[in-house]
C-alpha cells in the first residue's frame, strides 16, 4: 500500500472504497477508534485479494460476494457512528461515489433492518443530526445520491426516514445555504420518486430541479448572496455524478422489482379520514406505493399545527410550508399516470385537499400562496375529478379574497390575481369553470363572480369610501385585474378559433387567430391537463350530456329559474313556492312542497323556512304536516327527535307559528312512539317546554337562568294530571343546557350579519366562515374540526350524484352564454378604466381587451354585445371632441382599425361605427391641411388642389381659419350621436381650447393615410357577407356627411367609390348584392337638392359603369340593367336639368365607348333616352336623339343581338322622340328611324318562314300571337310604336306614321306567315281605326241625352276625313296584296269601312264608298261567295245601325210641343226656350247626315251591284234588296211624320236654316230600290224567279202611285159619287211635282215587265192606273207615259 493507486485491489468497487479507507485511518484518533482502524485494515487486505470478475446478483456490493458486502461496508457503519467530522466525511464522500456509481445495489426497507445498506442510510441520516455544515451538505449529498441510484430502491419507512432527514436538515440547517440545499435535494428527491412512480422504472430521465423556483414563495430571506448559484451547483453535481455509469444488470432490477410487499406505514387513525379508502392498491409497484406513502406523509405534515403546549410556532409553520412546497412540485410534475390512478387521485381528495382545507385557516402569507399554487395546479391537472373539491375551494380560496374591495390583504389578493392570470392563460379552463359550476345547479356561480369580482376591483373602492390602500397599490390592483379580465376575453377568442379548426370550420380571410402569450411550460400545463381531462371523461355513449352544449344551456336556464324562485322564496316565502310550482320546479302537492324544503337545496333560508312552515293559510299548513309526517320518530328519544327535527329550519319567533309546529310534532312523535307518553297532549307540553328551556339556557339575554328544579316544576301534572319521572326530566334538562337544539348550519358556524347574497345562495355561509383570516399576531391553530367534516361529507355526498359527472364541451356555441355573463362587466371593468386612467399600460390593455371582445363576440353573431363594445371604443376615441384628445384617444383610433382590418368578417353593423370613425379622422386631419371654407368638396380642378397643398396647417390663424364656423364647432365638440357639431347654441371658444385642438392635430398625425385606406382597400378580402355589410355602412355614413348642413363633405363617398372598384371582380351572386345597396344610395344622393354633390355621385357612377363594361355578360342575364339603374331612377326624377343633361352624357359615353359589351345594359340606356326625349329642356332631347341616331345607324346589330326585350325599348325610345313636344324634324327622323329598322330587320333575316318550312306550326288563323318564335317578336314593337302614333294628335306625325307603318307591312310582309298576319292585324291594324269607329259610335250609338256632348270638336283624338280616306286605302291595298294570306281579316276591314261609310266626317261617305269600291275591286276574283255576303251584310248592318241610332235623336224631340196641334194657329216663336232651339236645331243636323249617309249607302250598294251583277248570287241579290227596302221604307216613314216635320220646319224658320230633304230622300231611295229590282228581273230573270222580284216591283210601283195619288189628294173609293173635284193646294203641288219622276218611273217599270208578267199582277194596280186617269197633274208627262201603260200593257190584256 505504497500509493492510494494500489489501495482497495483491483475490484471498482475496491478502487473507490480504498482511498476512502485509508483517509479514515489517518483521520481516526487512534486510541479512541483502535476498532475502526483495524476494521479499515482488514478490509483494506480483503479488496486487495478479490478478483475482479465477479458477479453475484444477490450482493449489496457490486463486484463483491454477498457475504464480503457486508465485511467491506462494516467500517464506513463505524466511521459514521463516531460522530467525529475528520471521520465522517471521508465516509459520507465514499457513500456519495458508491450509490453515485451505482455500486451498491439492492432495496432499503424497515423490513429489512439487518440489511447492510439499511444500516447504511440509518447511519447517515443520523449523522445529519451533527450540527457542522459540511456534514449536513454531506449528508444530503449522499441521501440524494442514495435515491436517484437506478439500483437503489428505498422504501416504505426508509424512504421517509431520509426524506425526514432532509426535512431536519432544512429546519434545523446552520445557514441559508443549507437551507436552501435541503430544500433543494428534497424538491429532486420528489422528482426522482414521482417520475419512476410514472414510468415504473428504476432508470428514468429526471430533470434537475431549477433553485430558483423554489424561492417564489419562501426563503427569499435566507439567501446568502451565491446561495442559490451554490445550491443548484450543489444539485446538478449529484444529478450528474451517476450519469454515465454502466447500467445495473437486468436480474438485478429483477431482484428489485419483484414481489413488492405492501407496507402500512400510515394507517388514517382520525376520523376525518372516515369513508376513505387512502391506502394504496395492493397490485401496485413498489415504487408506486412508495410513491403514494411519500404523498400522504407530506399532506400530513403540511396539516400540523401549533398547540397550547408546543409554542414552536416558527418551526411549525416553515415545516407546514415546506411540505406545501414539496406538494406543489410533486402536483406540478404529476405525470399522466398520478392523474389517473384511482389511488392517487383518491389520496389528493383525502389529503391534499383535506391539507387545503385545514390550511385555509392560517393567516401566514406564504402558505396562501403556497395553497393558491397548489389550486392553481390542481386546476390545470385533476379538474375533471376533483370538480366537488374545486368548487369549494373556489369560493374559499380566490373568490372570497377577490370580493374583498375596501380592506383587502395587498399580498392576499395579488396573489389571488396572479392566479386568476395563470388561470386566463388556459382557454379550455376557463370553458370548463362556466360548464362544470357556473351551469350547474347545485354549484356557485364561479366564472360569473369572477368577472364580477375582477370588475370591482378594476373599478376601485367607491368614492367616499374608507380603504386601507395605498394610491400605488389600487393602481396596481386595478391594472392587474385588467390584465385578467383582457385575458380571459383572449382565452375565449383562442378556444373559439381553436374549435372552429378543429371542426374544419372555413375561416374567413382577413380575420386572424389570436397567437398565444403562453410560455411553453405553460402550454405544457395545458396541454397535458386538456388530455388528462379527456382521458378522465365516460365514454360519451353512457354521458351524452358530457359534449351536448344544448342540454348545458338547459341546465344554466333551469338554475337561474331555480335560484331566482329560492331568492323569491327567501323574501316572500308564499310567492316563491307559487313561483316554483308555476315554472315546474317542484310538484303542486304538499308532499312535494315539503320534500323540497327537507332537501336542503343551497340557498333556502331555514328562518324562512321555519315562518313559511308556521303559516296558518291552507297550503303552508299543509306542507308543515307533510314535512313533519315525513320524519320517522320511532324508538327516539325525545330530546333527540326535536333536535333532529329542527335541524332543517329555525322555529320562528311568533308564538302562534311554533305553537302550530310543536303541536304536530307532538301529535306525530306520540304517533311512532304510542308508549312514550300517555297521549299526543303530553308530548306537545314537553315538546314546547324544551324548546323554551333552549331558549332560556343559551340565550344570552337571559340572565336569570331556568334551574333543574323550575324546570321539573314547570312540567308537573303534564301527563294526564300525573307527573314525569323527575329522573327523566333531569336528563332532559341536562342535555338540553349541556348542547343547544339548533339548525345543522348553525352548528357549523354562527351566522354573520353581513353574509354575501350569493354564498348565502349558494350554502357556502359554513365554508367561508372557517377562513376567517386571523389577524398576523393570532396562533395558526388550524380549522373547526365539526365544519372540517362536514365539508368532507359534502365533498362526499357530492360524489355520487350525477351532477358531479366532468363535461368538456367541444361546440363553439357554448361561448354564447359565457358572453352573456361576462360581458357587462368586462365592457364596464374595460370602460371605466379607459376613461379615467391616462396610464399607457392600463389603456393599452384596455383596448387589447376591446380588440379581444369584438373578436369573440362577432365571430359568435352576438350582434348586441358587439356592438356595445365597438361602440365604447368609438366613444373613446373622442374624435367627437377633438380638444380633448389624448394619446389613449389615438391609440383607441389605431384599435379600431385593427379590428377593422382583423375581424372585419364579422362586424356586419358595426362597421358604421368604425366608418364614422374614420370619416371624423378625416375631416380633422382636411382641417389641418387646408382652409376650412374649401373642405366641403372634393377640389375640381389642379388649380385648386395645388392652392390647398401650399396653404398648409400654418396658414389657419393667418387665414382667419379658426374663425370659420365648422371649426369652431370642432373645437367646442360634442356628442358622439350627434350628426352636427354645429346644432348647439355657439359658445365662445378660449385659447387654451385652440391650442389643445391644434395639439390634437399632430397627434393624429400618427394615423396616415395609409392606415385609413388600407381599410377600405382590405374590404376586397371580406366574405360576402361581411362587403355587403360594409358597403351599407359606408353608405350610411357617407349619407350622413353629405347632409351635413353646415360642412358636407364627399370623403365615404369617395371611398365608396373606391370600395366598388376593388370589389367589382367579385363573383355575380355577391356583387348583386352589394349593388342592390349602392344603387339605392346613388340614386338617394344622386336626387339631392345640392347640386355639386349629385353631380359628383352622377359622375362616380359614370367611372364605375365604365369600368363594369368591361367586363362581357353572358346572354339572358340582367346584372348590367340593374347597374345602370341609378341613371335611370334619378334621370326620371330629379328635377335638376343639370343632372339630368349629365346623365345623357354619361349614358352616352359609356354606350358609345362599350357599345360591344353592352347587353342587358340596353334596358336601362334606352329608358334613359325615351326619359331624355320627353324632357323641357330641347338642348337635352337634341343631346339624347344624337346618341340614339348613332346607336341606331351604327350600331343596330348590337340591339337585335341582345335578348328580346331590349328591342322593344328601343323602338319605345324612339316613338318617344316622336312625341317631343319641340317642333322640329326630330318626330319625321324618327319614323324614318323606324322605317329603317324594319329594313335592317328584313335584312337579318329575323323573317318567320324559315322556320315555318321546317316545323309542324299548325296554320289556323287563331293562334297566339305570342306563341310565334321570338325573332318575329322583333317585328312587333316596331309596328305597335308606329300603330300607336297614328293616334298622334299631330297631324303631319299621324298621317306619315300611318304611311310608315302601311308601307313596312307592304314591303315586308311576305316575310310574314298567315298566324302573324292574324297577330298583326288584331294588335297592330285594327287598333289604329279606333279613331274611326269611335267618333261613330260617338255620333250614332250613344244615348243623346246630352246632344250637346256629342257635337264637341273631336279633332284632337280623333282623324279628320282625309287621314281616314288615306289609311282606309292603304288598308284595302294591304287586304287585296296580301289577301291569301289575311283573308280572314275582311269582315274585320268591311266593318271599318262600313263604320266610316256612316261617319259624319265631311266627305266620309264618298270617300267610304270609293275605298269599298276599291276593294270590291280588288277582290273581284279572289272573293269568294261567302265573302261577298259578308261585304254585303256589313252593309246591311250599317244601315240597320243608322236607323237604330238616328231613331234615338229623333226622340229628343218628343218633348218639345207641336203648337199647331194645340191651337190650330201660329205661335210666336219666341216662346221656344234656349233649350229646345238647340235640340232641334241638333236634331235637324243630324237629320241632314243621316240622310246623307243613308244615300250613300244606296249609292254603294247600286255601284256594287252594277259592277257584279252578271256574278251575283240569289243570296248577295236577296241582301242588296232588302238594303234597299229597308232604307225606302224608312225614308218614307220619315217623310210621313207631319208632325216631325212641322217641327223642322218651325226650329228651321227660327234658326234660318234650310230644312231636311226629307222628301226628295224618300223618292231617291224608293227609286233606286225600283231600278233594282226591274234591273235584276229584265237582266237575270233565273235569280228573279228565284226570288220573286217581279212581285217586289210591282209592290213596290203600287207604293209609288199609291204615294202619288196620296198627296194629289184623290179621295179613296167611296159610297157617295164625286160631284166636282176642288183644286190642289200649293204644298200638294208641289209635292206631287217632287214625286212626279218617281211616279213615270214605276209606270216605265210596269211597261218593262212581259205580258205573262203583266197579266199576273193586272188585277193588283189596274185600279191604280183608273184612279191615275181621274187624278189631276202637275206635269203632262204623266198623262203621257200613262196612256202609253194603257195603250200597250193594259190593251193587249183586254183585248
Amino acid at each position: 500500500m505504497s500509493t492510494s493507486h494500489t489501495l482497495g485491489g483491483a475490484t471498482r468497487c475496491g478502487r473507490v472504497i480504498g482511498p476512502s479507507l485509508d483517509k479514515i485511518i489517518k483521520n481516526a484518533a487512534w486510541r479512541k477508534h483502535t476498532y475502526l482502524v483495524s476494521s479499515c485494515k482488514s478490509v483494506l487486505d480483503m479488496l486487495e485479494s478479490l478478483p475482479d470478475d465477479f458477479h453475484d446478483p444477490s450482493s449489496t456490493v457490486s463486484g463483491l460476494a454477498a457475504a464480503d458486502a457486508d465485511s467491506v461496508l462494516q467500517p464506513f457503519l463505524l466511521s459514521l457512528d463516531t460522530a467525529y467530522s475528520k471521520v465522517v466525511e471521508p465516509a459520507l464522500d465514499c457513500a456519495f461515489k458508491l450509490f453515485s456509481l451505482s455500486i451498491l445495489r439492492g432495496e432499503i426497507q424497515s423490513s429489512r433492518q439487518e440489511s447492510v445498506l439499511f444500516k447504511l442510510v440509518n447511519a447517515v441520516s443520523k449523522v445529519g443530526a451533527m450540527a457542522e455544515e459540511p456534514i449536513q451538505l454531506a449528508v444530503l449529498r449522499v441521501l440524494l445520491a442514495a435515491v436517484r441510484s437506478p439500483c437503489v430502491l428505498i422504501r416504505g419507512d426508509c424512504l421517509l426516514h431520509v426524506v425526514k432527514t432532509c426535512y431536519n436538515i432544512y429546519l434545523g440547517g446552520l445557514s441559508g445555504t443549507t437551507q436552501i440545499c435541503a430544500k433543494s435535494v428534497l424538491a429532486q428527491m420528489m422528482l426522482v420518486i414521482f417520475t419512476r412512480s410514472e414510468e415504473d422504472s428504476l432508470d428514468v430521465a429526471v430533470k434537475t430541479i431549477y433553485v430558483n423556483e423554489l424561492l417564489t414563495f419562501t426563503d427569499k430571506t435566507v439567501n446568502e448572496g451565491s446561495s442559490v448559484y451554490f445550491c443548484q451547483g450543489f444539485v446538478n453535481e449529484v444529478m450528474a455524478a451517476g450519469q454515465g455509469s454502466p447500467l445495473p444488470p437486468p436480474d438485478v432490477i429483477q431482484i428489485l422489482l419483484q414481489n413488492p410487499e405492501t407496507e402500512t406505514v400510515m394507517t388514517p387513525d382520525s376520523p376525518s379520514f372516515r369513508g376513505y379508502n387512502g391506502e394504496a392498491d395492493s397490485d401496485m409497484s413498489k415504487m408506486r406505493q412508495d410513491a403514494f406513502l411519500l404523498f400522504k406523509n407530506l399532506c400530513k405534515l403540511s396539516m400540523r399545527f401549533s398547540s397550547q403546549e408546543n409554542n414552536d410556532d416558527q418551526i411549525m409553520v416553515r415545516g407546514k410550508t415546506l411540505s406545501l412546497e414539496l406538494l406543489k412540485v410533486i402536483v406540478d410534475n404529476g405525470g399522466p399516470v398520478w392523474r389517473s390512478n384511482e389511488s392517487f387521485v383518491n389520496a389528493v381528495k383525502q389529503y391534499l385537499c383535506l391539507s387545503l382545507l385545514k390550511n385555509s385557516a392560517v393567516s401566514i402569507m406564504s402558505i396562501f400562496q403556497l395553497q393558491c399554487a397548489i389550486f392553481m395546479s390542481l386546476l390545470s391537472k385533476l379538474r375533471s375529478v376533483l370538480k366537488a373539491e374545486i368548487g369549494i375551494f373556489f369560493p374559499m380560496i380566490v373568490l372570497r379574497v377577490l370580493e374583498i374591495v375596501l380592506q383587502p390583504s395587498f399580498l392576499q389578493k395579488m396573489t389571488v390575481l396572479n392566479l386568476l392570470d395563470k388561470m386566463s392563460q388556459d382557454p379550455q379552463l376557463i370553458v370548463d369553470i362556466f360548464v362544470n359550476y357556473d351551469c350547474d345547479v347545485d354549484s356557485s356561480n364561479i366564472l360569473e363572480r369572477i368577472v364580477n369580482g375582477l370588475l370591482k376591483t378594476a373599478l376601485g373602492p367607491p368614492t367616499g369610501s374608507s380603504t386601507t390602500l395605498s394610491p400605488a397599490q389600487d393602481g396596481t390592483f386595478r391594472n392587474e385585474s385588467v390584465k385578467c379580465l383582457v385575458n380571459i376575453v383572449k382565452a375565449m377568442g383562442n378556444w373559439m378559433d381553436q374549435q372552429l379548426k378543429v371542426n374544419e370550420t372555413v375561416w374567413p380571410k382577413g380575420s386572424q387567430v389570436y397567437a398565444s402569450s403562453m410560455d411553453s411550460n405553460a402550454g405544457q400545463i395545458v396541454e397535458e391537463g386538456t388530455i388528462s381531462d379527456s382521458d378522465s371523461q365516460p365514454d360519451t355513449s353512457t354521458n351524452p350530456e358530457s359534449y351536448d352544449a344544448s342540454m348545458l344551456e338547459q341546465r344554466r336556464a333551469y338554475k337561474i329559474e331555480l335560484h331566482k324562485g329560492i331568492s323569491l322564496f327567501n323574501r316572500k316565502p308564499s310567492k316563491g313556492i307559487e313561483f316554483l310550482i308555476s315554472s315546474k320546479k317542484i310538484g303542486s302537492s304538499p308532499e312535494e312542497v315539503a320534500a323540497f324544503l327537507m332537501k336542503k337545496t343551497a340557498g333556502l333560508n331555514g328562518s324562512v323556512i321555519g315562518d313559511y312552515l308556521g303559516e296558518r293559510e291552507e297550503l303552508p299548513l299543509k306542507v308543515m304536516h307533510a314535512y313533519v309526517d315525513s320524519f320517522n320518530f320511532e324508538k327516539k328519544d325525545f330530546v333527540e327527535a326535536i333536535r333532529f327535527f329542527l335541524g332543517g329550519f329555525r322555529l320562528p319567533g311568533e308564538a302562534q307559528k311554533i305553537d302550530r309546529i310543536m303541536e304536530k310534532f307532538a301529535q306525530h312523535y306520540w304517533k311512532c312512539n304510542p308508549d312514550s307518553f300517555t297521549s299526543a297532549d303530553t308530548a306537545y307540553a314537553l315538546a314546547y317546554s324544551v324548546i323554551m328551556l333552549n331558549t332560556d339556557a343559551h340565550n344570552n339575554m337571559v340572565k336569570d337562568k331556568m334551574t333543574k328544579a323550575d324546570f321539573v316544576r314547570n312540567n308537573r301534572g303534564i301527563d294526564d294530571g300525573k307527573d314525569l319521572p323527575e329522573e327523566y326530566l333531569g336528563s332532559l334538562y341536562d342535555r338540553v343546557v349541556k348542547d343547544e337544539i339548533k339548525m345543522n348550519s348553525d352548528t357549523l358556524a354562527p351566522q354573520s350579519k353581513q353574509v354575501n347574497g350569493l354564498n348565502k345562495l349558494l350554502g357556502l355561509d359554513g365554508i367561508l366562515n372557517l377562513v376567517s383570516w386571523m389577524q398576523p399576531d393570532e396562533k395558526p391553530h388550524g380549522a373547526n374540526g365539526l365544519l372540517i367534516r362536514d365539508i368532507q361529507e359534502q365533498f362526499q355526498a357530492k360524489a355520487g350524484k350525477s351532477e358531479e359527472i366532468y363535461h368538456t364541451v367541444t361546440d363553439v356555441s357554448i361561448l354564447r352564454f359565457i358572453l352573456e355573463v361576462s360581458w357587462g362587466p368586462i365592457l364596464a371593468a374595460f370602460s371605466v378604466t379607459l376613461d379615467q386612467s391616462d396610464d399607457r399600460l392600463a389603456t393599452s390593455l384596455c383596448l387589447q381587451g376591446f380588440r379581444y371582445a369584438v373578436h369573440v363576440t362577432a365571430v359568435m353573431g352576438m350582434q348586441t354585445q358587439r356592438d356595445a363594445f365597438v361602440t365604447s371604443m368609438a366613444k373613446f376615441t373622442n374624435l367627437h371632441c377633438a380638444s380633448d384628445m389624448k394619446q389613449k384617444n389615438v391609440d383607441a383610433v389605431k384599435a379600431i382599425i385593427t379590428i377593422a382590418i382583423e375581424d372585419g368578417n364579422h362586424l356586419q353593423g358595426s362597421w358604421e361605427h368604425i366608418l364614422t370613425c374614420l370619416s371624423r379622422i378625416e375631416h380633422l386631419q382636411l382641417l389641418g391641411e387646408v382652409s376650412p371654407a374649401d373642405t366641403r368638396y372634393v377640389p375640381t380642378t389642379k388649380a385648386e388642389v395645388d392652392e390647398k397643398k401650399a396653404l398648409g396647417f400654418p396658414n389657419l390663424k393667418k387665414r382667419g381659419a379658426l374663425q370659420n364656423p365648422s371649426v369652431m364647432a370642432v373645437v367646442r365638440g360634442g356628442s358622439y350621436d350627434s350628426t352636427s357639431l354645429v346644432k348647439s347654441v355657439p359658445k365662445l371658444v378660449t385659447p387654451e381650447q385652440i391650442k389643445n385642438f391644434i395639439a390634437n392635430l399632430n397627434l393624429l398625425d400618427q394615423i396616415g393615410n395609409f392606415e385609413l385606406n388600407h381599410v377600405y382597400a382590405n374590404s376586397q378580402r371580406l366574405n360576402s357577407e361581411a362587403i355587403v355589410a360594409f358597403v351599407k355602412a359606408l353608405c350610411k355614413v357617407s349619407m350622413s356627411e353629405l347632409q351635413s348642413p353646415a360642412d358636407p363633405r364627399v370623403f365615404s363617398l369617395t371611398k365608396l367609390v373606391e370600395t366598388a372598384h376593388y370589389n367589382m371582380n367579385r363573383i355575380r351572386l355577391v356583387w348583386s348584392r352589394i349593388w342592390n345597396v349602392l344603387s339605392d344610395f346613388f340614386v338617394s344622393v344622386g336626387l339631392s337638392e345640392n347640386l355639386s354633390v349629385a353631380i359628383f355621385v352622377m359622375d362616380s357612377l359614370r367611372q364605375l359603369s365604365m369600368k363594369f363594361l368591361e367586363r362581357e355578360e353572358l346572354a339572358s342575364y340582367h346584372f348590367q340593367h340593374e347597374f345602370l339603374r341609378p341613371f335611370v331612377v334619378v334621370m326620371q326624377k330629379s328635377s335638376s336639368a343639370e343632372i339630368r343633361e349629365l346623365i345623357v352624357r354619361c349614358v352616352s359615353q359609356m354606350v358609345l365607348s362599350r357599345v360591344s359589351n353592352v347587353q342587358s345594359g340596353w334596358k336601362s340606356v334606352f329608358t334613359v333616352f325615351t326619359t331624355a326625349a320627353i324632357d323641357e329642356r330641347k338642348n337635352i332631347v337634341l343631346l339624347a336623339f344624337e346618341t340614339i341616331e348613332k346607336i341606331v345607324r351604327d350600331h343596330f346589330h348590337c340591339i337585335t343581338e341582345t335578348e328580346i326585350s331590349v328591342y322593344p325599348d328601343c323602338i319605345r325610345c324612339l316613338i318617344a322622340f316622336t312625341n317631343s313636344k319641340f317642333e322640329g324634324d326630330i318626330g319625321f327622323n324618327t319614323i324614318e328611324f323606324l322605317r329603317f329598322c324594319a329594313l335592317k330587320l328584313a335584312q337579318g333575316g329575323l323573317f318567320w318562314n324559315e322556320k315555318l318550312k321546317s316545323s309542324n306550326i299548325s296554320s289556323d288563323d287563331t293562334q297566339s300571337f305570342t306563341e310565334l318564335d321570338e325573332q318575329v317578336s322583333y317585328w312587333v314593337p316596331l309596328l305597335s310604336g308606329l300603330s300607336k302614333q297614328a293616334s298622334d294628335p299631330r297631324p303631319a306625325i299621324r298621317k306619315r306614321s300611318i304611311e310608315v307603318l302601311f308601307n313596312i307591312l307592304m314591303d315586308h310582309g311576305h316575310l310574314f306567315t298567315r298566324p302573324f298576319w292574324t297577330g298583326i292585324f288584331s294588335s297592330i291594324i285594327l287598333p289604329v281605326f279606333n279613331n274611326i269607329r269611335s267618333k261613330t259610335d260617338i255620333l250614332f250609338e250613344e244615348s243623346v241625352d246630352s246632344p250637346s256632348s256629342a257635337s264637341l270638336d273631336t279633332a284632337e283624338t280623333t282623324w279628320d276625313s282625309e287621314t281616314s280616306t288615306f289609311a282606309l286605302q292603304l288598308l284595302v291595298d294591304l287586304l287585296v296584296h296580301f289577301f291569301s294570306s289575311v283573308r280572314s281579316q275582311l269582315s274585320s276591314v268591311v266593318s271599318i269601312l262600313v263604320g266610316f261609310i256612316k261617319s259624319p266626317f265631311q266627305g266620309s261617305t264618298g270617300s267610304g264608298i270609293s275605298v269599298l269600291l276599291r276593294l270590291a275591286d280588288g277582290l273581284a276574283r279572289n272573293a269568294t261567295e261567302d265573302e261577298w255576303s259578308e261585304i254585303f251584310l256589313a252593309l246591311k248592318e250599317a244601315a240597320s245601325l243608322t236607323f237604330a241610332g238616328f231613331m234615338k235623336v229623333l226622340r229628343a224631340m218628343d218633348d218639345i210641343e207641336d203648337v199647331e196641334t194645340v191651337s190650330g194657329q201660329s205661335v210666336n216663336n219666341d216662346d221656344i226656350d234656349d233649350d229646345n232651339l238647340h235640340i232641334m236645331s241638333y236634331v235637324v243636323s243630324r237629320t241632314k247626315k243621316h240622310i246623307d249617309v243613308l244615300s250613300q249607302i244606296v249609292e254603294v250598294v247600286g255601284d256594287l251591284y252594277r259592277q257584279n251583277k252578271f256574278s251575283l248570287s240569289a243570296s248577295h241579290v236577296d241582301i242588296l234588296a232588302d238594303i234597299l227596302s229597308c232604307i225606302a221604307s224608312h225614308a218614307q216613314q220619315l217623310n210621313t211624320d207631319t208632325v216631325l216635320r212641322r217641327k223642322f220646319k218651325r226650329a228651321c224658320s227660327v234658326q234660318n236654316l234650310t230644312e231636311p230633304q226629307l222628301l226628295n230622300f224618300e223618292n231617291e231611295s224608293n227609286k233606286s230600290y225600283m231600278i233594282f229590282l226591274q234591273d235584276m228581273v229584265t237582266c237575270n230573270p233565273n235569280v228573279s224567279k228565284e226570288l220573286d222580284l217581279e212581285s217586289r216591283l210591282v209592290t213596290e210601283c203600287a207604293k209609288v202611285v199609291k204615294m202619288y195619288l196620296k198627296c194629289t189628294g184623290q179621295p179613296q173609293p167611296q159610297t157617295k159619287p164625286i160631284h166636282w173635284i176642288l183644286p190642289m193646294e200649293t204644298d200638294r203641288v208641289e209635292e206631287a211635282t217632287a214625286r212626279t219622276s218617281l211616279l213615270v218611273s214605276s209606270l216605265e217599270a210596269l211597261c218593262s215587265l212581259e205580258a205573262e208578267s203583266l197579266k199576273r199582277h193586272v188585277s193588283s194596280f189596274f185600279p191604280l192606273l183608273v184612279d191615275l186617269v181621274r187624278t189631276e197633274h202637275c206635269s203632262p208627262q204623266v198623262p203621257y207615259v200613262l196612256s202609253n201603260v194603257l195603250k200597250s200593257c193594259i190593251g193587249p190584256i183586254l183585248a
